[in-house]
Formats: C-alpha cells, structure tokens, sequence
C-alpha cells in the first residue's frame, strides 16, 4: 500500500489548569506556608519543624519555602503495594489510575431485602470479599464503622475482617497510634514478615489534617509511626469551599495543597524517602443543604487540579471519584459515578477511593453500588486504553479483500480481535422482543441479582494457624 506504520499508542487525556496556572497554585501554597502557616500542638513535630528551621510562634507554626521544596524532593516518586500474599500488584507512579471503594461508612443497604441498617462487623466480611470479587477494584478499604462491638476497637475489627476477606492491598482510616500499632502487626504476620512487608506493603493508612489548617496530636501521632515504620501514608485533609476553605476554586486547592504538603515536611524530616501519599477531599458545602457534597462536579474539578498538582511534583497522589449524593442506586448515582471515574482516569489520580460505596454523601455502604461502580470502572478502564494503531488495527489488507459491500463476519481478523470489545454482564444490549422473552428485566433487577450472585465469592481462606494468630492479637486489644 506504500504505507508504513509503527505501534502508535496515546493514553486519553483530560487537563483543567494548564501550567501557568499549576506555577501559580504552586507559589500560592508556598505563601500560605511560610506566611500563614499551620496550628500544630504535637511537641516532637514542633522539635522537628524547630530544628530544620521553621518559625514557631506558641502553636503557630510558618514552614520556611525551601524546607516544603526539599521535602518534595526527598519523597519517593513511586511506591508498590501488595497483595497479602505478597504479589506487587499496585504500582503508584506519574498518572497511572487504581480503583478502589470507600471507608468508614455509618450504614449499610441490604441488596437482598432493601433495607437501611448500621454498618456492623459481619458486613466487613461481606463488603471486603466483594470487593475482593470485583476486577475493577485494585485494592480495598475499611469500608463500614462497626457498631456492634466496642467503639476503642472498632477500627481494628473492620481492618481484621477487611485483611482476612479480601488479598488486595488495604488503605485504612483508624483512631490512634495503639490501633494503627495493632494493624501493622496484623499486617507484618498476614504478609511474612517486615522484609516482605518492605517489599510491597500491603496496608497504606489514610489520616487527615483539620480544614483550615490545623493538625491534632493523635493525627501527627500516626503520621509519625508511619513514617518510622515505613508504611506508606495518606494525609488528606477534607476543605469544604465556602464552610473549612474559600469559597473559589483556586484558594481551596492552595489551602488543601498547603495542608497535605505541610504534612509532607514533618513526614520527611522524621525519616527522609519514607513513603507519602499526597492529596485532598476538595469539594463544596451545598448551600441550600449545608451538606459536604460527594456527587458535586466541583469535586471532580477541584481533585482533578490537585492530581496535576502532583504530577507536578512527581507525588504519588490519592484521588477521589465513584461517589454520589444519592440514597439509592438510581440514575443520579450512575451519573456522578460515572463522571467523576472518568474525569479521574483521564487526568490520572493514582489511587481513586470513593468507587463503589460512598453514598448519600459519605453515609451508606451498598453492594448493588459497588457492583454499578465496578462495571463503570471497567468500562473506563477500557476507553483509558485508547486506540492502538499498528499495521495490524489499521486493517488495510482485510479491508482491501473484503471490499465494497462485502462483510468480515468470516474473516479470521475478526475472530482475532472481536473479544477486544467490550462486554457489560449487566449492561444489556437486546433488542426489545428478545429483552421481553428473558424476563423484561429492569436495570434494578438486573443489578440486584448481580450483586448478590458476586456476594457468594470469598477469597482463599488464610490458613487455621494465622486465624488462631488474629484471634490471639484481637484478644489483646484494649
């Protein structure tokens, strides 16, 4: 054909501030820093922050430019978890996408019956081995808070039941250094040891400064212990536009920048190179409702600046998408969700939380939603891969064989390549008779049956020796 092409391949891309505006925020945050600063009460991180220089004033604290410029030099700019089994399956670095669902929620929506209930320590087995279940999910989450046993060890029972129910590696949320202390065992028995642990970490917890700009004790506590410990940390402060930040954009970006850097710097100053998660829950207060919106589209806008943000700084970056405002799996939920996983994959939002059980802003937990997520997410995956265009995928020989008005149902090029397409097992595609023949199932049906036929997975069990091993640590908990 006198044509020659190499392998082409272009990953869809999705910007919303350019690099002006990137130099801009950047600066912007540096201010905030040395200038404003950051209420901190902790004595060592106050020591720490004294000794390399910062300005401390009582609890008032104002970190020096070059000291937030050095910690993000020193930070690793890429970071591999793993499954319990040791298998590196997550690889945390420039704008690659992991999904995974949400934490800490208060209720759970029964697929079965319909009915709304506190979350509870059994549907930590359920929620985890789910998601265990679902190829769109890389890693998983302490997704419920367990209110049928006692509140000082809730969090280490869900992450119990979450680590034992699901392999993928697990970011959890816990209250304080003796509960993250209890979960990194846990974490160091299920994994083989702290050299295997240190090969690829199975556990990242996620812990947050107070919007605007102050950090509690209990908070630098852990970020401490990670740091020590060296397991890969998540400080992620929750602005709220117009309540805990400004009311425009751009100064709630500069303000959740300025409370995850400033973490940055304590982080590295304890132990230089130890793994950190940079990132924001960015998003607004309602104003007709007062609510902290999970489906707003300023969610999506403002996350997306703070995943370039992190490109920028060569960070790895904990985004936000999958989430929705809605009380049911209905059409508003669909949409946010599926909004917001493809604005994240196509900016490139490391690892994507909220996919799958983050409703009715933040307090319900549904497995029919992780199921809806789980075949957004794939179908996301599946456009984020773009068009290869080679000498085989421009077709131009088949084309010319098969010519004017002919078909490629025969052809061998297709049965090479049809399985490439996509197909949804709860999106369907009938034409009307036939869908009326095979039960005339609605979308809702559909997906209840679905979810439950999924809810029936478990994992590989862990061997008897390390559950007695769990029963014996969860006994000790006080």
């Amino acid at each position: 054909m006198g044509m020659h092409t190499d392998e082409l391949y272009f990953k869809p891309r999705l910007q919303v501030i350019n690099q002006d505006q990137i130099d801009q925020i950047h600066m912007a945050t540096l201010e905030v820093l040395e200038h404003t600063g950051i209420k901190l009460t902790h004595p060592k991180g106050l020591a720490l922050l004294a000794d390399a220089g910062a300005r401390i004033d009582g609890d008032r604290v104002r970190i020096p430019s070059r000291m937030v410029e050095e910690a993000i030099q020193k930070a690793p700019k890429r970071i591999v978890l793993g499954k319990r089994t040791g298998e590196r399956t997550v690889t945390l670095e420039r704008d690659k996408s992991y999904f995974g669902p949400s934490l800490d929620c208060i209720d759970y929506l029964d697929p079965a019956t319909g009915e709304r209930t506190r979350f509870e320590s059994r549907h930590a087995e359920v929620t985890a081995a789910l998601c265990d279940a679902l190829p769109g999910f890389d890693w998983c989450m302490t997704i419920g808070m367990a209110s049928d046993v006692p509140a000082d060890i809730a969090d280490r029972v869900v992450a119990r039941k979450t680590m034992q129910f699901c392999e993928k590696p697990l970011v959890f949320c816990c209250k304080d250094s003796n509960s993250i202390n209890d979960i990194y065992e846990m974490a160091l028995m299920l994994s083989g040891g702290k050299t295997n642990f240190e090969t690829s970490p199975c556990i990242v917890h996620y812990s947050e400064p107070i919007s605007p700009l102050v950090y509690y004790d209990p908070a630098v506590d852990k970020l401490l212990f990670c740091a020590e410990k060296g397991i890969p940390l998540i400080n992620f402060p929750a602005p709220q536009a117009c309540g805990s930040s400004p009311a425009t954009f751009a100064g709630t970006i500069v303000q959740a920048g300025a409370e995850s850097l400033s973490g940055l710097v304590m982080h590295q100053l304890a132990n230089p190179g130890a793994p950190f998660i940079y990132g924001a829950f960015a998003t607004i207060m309602d104003m007709k409702t007062s609510i902290f919106s999970y489906g707003a589209i300023e969610l999506s806008l403002m996350t997306g600046a703070l995943a370039q943000m992190a490109l920028h700084y060569q960070l790895p970056f904990f985004g936000t998408a999958g989430a929705t405002d809605a009380k049911f799996c209905d059409a508003q939920a669909g949409a946010e969700a599926a909004f917001q996983c493809l604005s994240a994959a196509a900016i490139g939002s490391g690892l994507v939380h909220d996919c799958s059980s983050w409703m009715d802003h933040g307090n319900l937990v549904s497995p029919e939603f992780m199921v809806l997520v789980n075949d957004i997410v794939m179908s996301v995956r599946h456009f984020m891969e773009g068009i290869p265009v080679t000498k085989e995928t421009l077709a131009l020989d088949i084309i010319d064989k098969v010519g004017p008005g002919g078909h490629y149902l025969q052809e061998k090029h297709t049965m090479d390549h049809f399985r490439k397409i996509r197909y949804s097992d709860l999106f369907e595609r009938q034409v009307y008779d036939n869908w009326k023949k095979n039960g005339a199932k609605k979308l809702e049906q559909r997906l209840r049956e679905l979810t439950l036929k999924k809810m029936e997975h478990r994992p590989e069990p862990l061997p008897e020796g390390m559950i007695k091993e769990l029963d014996r640590m969860q006994a000790a908990w006080k």
